[in-house]
């Protein structure tokens, strides 16, 4: 007898009480007999192995072993007769798991067929038909799964068929997964599959859905957002009715209008009138919240009695008429009236004239100049109480200086409170481990969103705990501006990572809050609550990019309202100044960050792109679109795009229309398999990478009522001894030329250290290059490319020294003088008057008396290893330098 497992069969099995058996596998079938993964699963336990038609013969042997069977189907009348009996058996994929698990063979009671639900323990709730609960419960105990009948912490899974009861409470106030029947189904349906488990998570999409069963109204919502969450209503189990159908289970309140919402008096007596934040809170944790959290309450004034007025509070619950008189949306509004006269600031004379100051503040165009939302948000901030104004200051006796220094304090406390919003109501709770339903965002998610954020709250705590000690014992000696000054590095190093990246902030917030609907659940539960003001959580993030801009206006105030004799004038001079510069830097750093950025874009979408272009110390300036006047570059009509960095200019051809020409760097490129293509194929190819030292001349080509947009490059590197000519044409109105070209200017000044990037730029009338202006009066550009295409064969036989043979190429080309920085003594053989030059990299002995220009020549640069031939140049042609 083969070494196998044993049994102490005391009270089961065929063996007399005390005697350990070995065991033994009986297979059942002849489709299991035949199947080899089954036979050699068998065979790895190392216990005899047994096939037998019906397991009737092995019944009836009297031998001594406890048999394990095994069975395709758990049904029939051999599986029915097996469990009469007390047999142990076992389904062919669980066989199949034990073996490659390297486990023992199970000692189970019940038929075990898979292992799918193993470790699980389940509890059921909401099923009133007892059959089904037995068959389910069948069917988890063949997949290994356990079941509890009252709910504890070592319940793992909950079955439910309805959102209500004390299970359904516990299960979704811990986070446990509330599952519907069909995921049991589903699970059994798959038990072939000697891989699944019930956790998959494409079964744990059969979650029971928040809204099951329940039937909702809403009211006193706009008409969009109605329909938004009637939509979503819709997708999470849910149905639409009317509050005054009997069926009628939730009646959902826009608890955060400027007035209370009136009540039907024939609602369902069952519904339960819950404010908006429980139908988020629902969506949020995937399961029906606790109504009793979220009950709507309708303020209701009483009759006034002696000794004072006394307002309550009505609880919406089941079985109330709720009545709704003038008198408490009256009231409701004197409140609010009553609210803005206590503010000490209202009808201060320097706060009106602050907006017309603010839309001519301006930082170099920069983004800090964005639109200018209100600081105050309803729900006061949680203000220490050692930084609060003890006593209330009377707004007669305040200064003018001193009420524009306490406005500064009333804005800074509420912009602490914005950011402690922010962090509390959003950062924090998303940054907890164990968010019920899971984490709504992962780790870099909220790092991207909210990471920049804290060190923009911590200086300006400090900035208002200052004011406020300030302020409390205020004297009109008190330096304002050493206060600011105090703290300008840390806002230098706060503030530009949080703006430099706030795009890539609101971008990854709307990515997220599209495509994760428990997000989106969070931000609308967050946004409902007073602390929001009901504002978005994007509206809330922009408030940063903001309050520089708006503190140099209150500063400016202060400033107003400061003698010259106090010393404080020049203290708010000075963090005047340090903040322009603060956020000066912040616009550079920006740019300069943008610019790296969208460098990987453009290096992704240009095909065979340079890798040595990709560099730490180079960002992207700006792009053009044009087309070269001839085919020194690309041939003939193909668009040519000009990427413009801070010491290379690269120079590529833009794909053909239908592989994404005239998309901007940074989109994702097309794939245009099915047009032909290869798939993915990028924007752009690349033609040439031109360092801006090596272009020695930028020529602007004066406008004509025909000729315009057109500039030419004179390029020669250290290693020639000629220059090329490349003449384009900018394409589109979307690029200014001259702007586009003192640009270009500027930053090869910078590339060589040289201060005077004006001298780059030369100006000449298109005669002077003999660029007909017919060549680009033409609605199309198709005539100007082809006459640039014949001048280039017209220079080749002008400037050839072989007179009698124009069609060759054996030309003797010399150093060009017409632009060049570069000086000879040597005289032009010929002239080019009447001939038309386009982009050639043939440029030599050129001379015409109409050539002139009015910048003056660019000193020589020595070329190392190499000989200038003295001999191509003469004084007629360095005259137009």
């Amino acid at each position: 007898m083969a070494e196998g497992s044993s049994l102490d069969v005391g009270s089961s099995g065929t063996g007399a009480p005390g005697i350990l058996l070995d065991s033994r596998i009986c297979i059942i079938g002849e489709k299991l007999k035949d199947d080899k993964d089954i036979i050699k699963a068998a065979e790895s336990f190392q216990v005899p192995v047994v096939c037998s038609p019906s397991g009737k013969d092995i019944l009836a042997d009297g031998k001594d072993y406890d048999n394990v069977f095994v069975l395709d189907e758990f049904e029939g009348q051999i599986y029915d007769t097996l469990v009469r009996s007390g047999q142990r058996i076992l389904g062919s994929t669980a066989l199949i798991q034990f073996a490659e698990a390297n486990e023992p063979l199970p000692y189970n009671t019940r038929p075990l067929y898979t292992t799918s639900m193993r470790q699980l323990i389940l509890c059921f709730t909401g099923f009133r038909k007892k059959e089904d609960m037995c068959n389910m419960a069948t069917l988890i105990h063949h997949m290994g799964g356990s079941i509890r009948k009252d709910f504890n912490t070592k319940i793992t899974h909950l079955v439910a068929n309805s959102t209500a009861g004390e299970k359904y409470r516990y299960a979704a106030n811990l986070g446990i997964p509330i599952m519907r029947e069909d995921w049991i189904y589903k699970t059994w349906e798959k038990r072939h599959e000697k891989s699944c488990l019930a956790t998959d998570e494409s079964l744990m999409e059969l979650r029971l859905q928040p809204f099951f069963g329940c039937r909702l109204t809403f009211l006193g919502f706009q008409e969009d957002e109605k329909k938004h969450m009637e939509e979503i209503t819709v997708q999470n189990g849910g149905q639409v009715t009317e509050p005054s159908e009997s069926a009628c289970s939730h009646v959902v309140v826009e608890d955060m209008g400027t007035s209370p919402v009136v009540i039907p008096d024939d609602i369902s007596p069952r519904a339960h009138v819950v404010k908006m934040e429980w139908f988020w809170a629902s969506i949020q944790m995937d399961a029906c919240a606790d109504e009793s959290i979220y009950i709507y309450k309708v303020p209701i004034p009483t009759t006034p009695l002696k000794g004072g007025v006394t307002t309550l509070s009505i609880s919406c619950s089941r079985g109330y008429k709720r009545k709704r008189h003038k008198e408490s949306v009256a009231h409701q509004l004197a409140l609010e009236v009553a609210q803005e006269e206590l503010d000490p600031l209202v009808g201060a004379p320097e706060h009106k004239r602050r907006s017309s100051e603010r839309a001519s503040l301006s930082v170099s165009g920069s983004f800090l100049d964005a639109t200018f939302s209100p600081d105050f948000l309803e729900g006061p901030p949680d203000i220490p109480s050692e930084t609060l104004i003890k006593s209330p200051i009377e707004l007669k006796s305040m200064t003018n200086r001193q009420q524009v220094c306490m406005e500064l304090l009333q804005t800074e406390t509420n912009y602490v409170g914005i950011l402690s919003t922010i962090v509390t109501l959003f950062k924090e709770p998303l940054e907890q481990p164990d968010q019920v339903g899971g984490s709504l965002l992962d780790a870099t998610e909220t790092k991207i969103i909210f990471g920049n954020l804290p060190p923009i709250f911590e200086v300006h705590k400090k900035i208002r705990e200052e004011l406020a000690t300030l302020m409390q014992n205020w004297k009109e000696e008190h330096s304002i501006g050493n206060l600011i000054l105090q703290h300008s590095s840390d806002l230098m190093r706060a503030y530009p990572p949080f703006v430099n990246f706030f795009e890539k902030t609101k971008e990854m917030l709307l990515q997220c809050d599209k495509n994760k609907p428990r997000f989106h659940a969070f931000l609308k539960r967050c946004q409902s609550k007073p602390e929001c003001g009901r504002q978005n959580l994007v509206e809330l993030l922009i408030r940063p990019v903001q309050r520089l801009p708006s503190v140099v206006l209150l500063l400016n105030d202060i400033l107003k309202h400061t003698n010259k004799s106090n010393p404080d004038h020049e203290a708010v001079d000075k963090a005047i100044r340090s903040l322009k510069e603060v956020m000066m830097h912040i616009n550079e750093d920006k740019r300069k960050t943008e610019g790296q950025v969208a460098m990987f874009d453009i290096i992704n979408d240009i095909e065979n792109c340079p890798a040595h272009l990709l560099s730490s110390h180079r960002s992207f300036v700006t792009r053009a679109d044009t087309q070269e006047l001839g085919d020194s570059i690309s041939r003939r009509g193909d668009t040519i795009t000009m990427f413009l960095f801070t010491d290379m200019l690269e120079i590529c051809k833009r794909r053909s229309r239908g592989v994404g020409a005239g998309k901007s760097p940074g989109l994702t490129t097309l794939s245009a398999a099915g047009a032909g293509f290869k798939s993915q194929q990028k924007c752009f190819k690349h033609l040439q990478l031109m360092p801006l030292p090596h272009i020695k001349r930028v020529v602007d080509i004066k406008e004509t009522d025909d000729c315009k947009n057109t500039f030419a490059l004179v390029v020669r590197s250290n290693q020639e001894l000629k220059e090329r000519l490349y003449t384009f044409i900018l394409l589109g109105e979307d690029v200014d030329k001259g702007h586009f070209l003192r640009l270009l200017c500027r930053h090869m000044a910078n590339a060589v250290c040289r201060a005077d990037a004006e001298n780059f730029l030369t100006s000449l009338e298109p005669q002077q290059l003999a660029i007909e202006t017919s060549d680009i009066s033409s609605s199309t550009l198709t005539r100007a490319i082809k006459a640039a295409y014949k001048t280039r064969e017209k220079i080749g036989r002008a400037l050839s020294t072989k007179r009698n043979t124009p069609g060759k190429r054996g030309l003797t080309r010399a150093v060009s003088s017409i632009i060049s920085p570069l000086r000879s003594r040597a005289t032009p053989t010929s002239s080019l008057k009447g001939l038309r030059l386009a982009s050639t990299t043939n440029l030599t002995e050129l001379g015409n008396s109409s050539l002139a220009t009015s910048t003056a020549s660019l000193p020589v640069t020595p070329m190392l290893g190499k000989k200038v031939k003295s001999a191509s140049l003469g004084p007629a042609t360095s005259k137009y330098l």
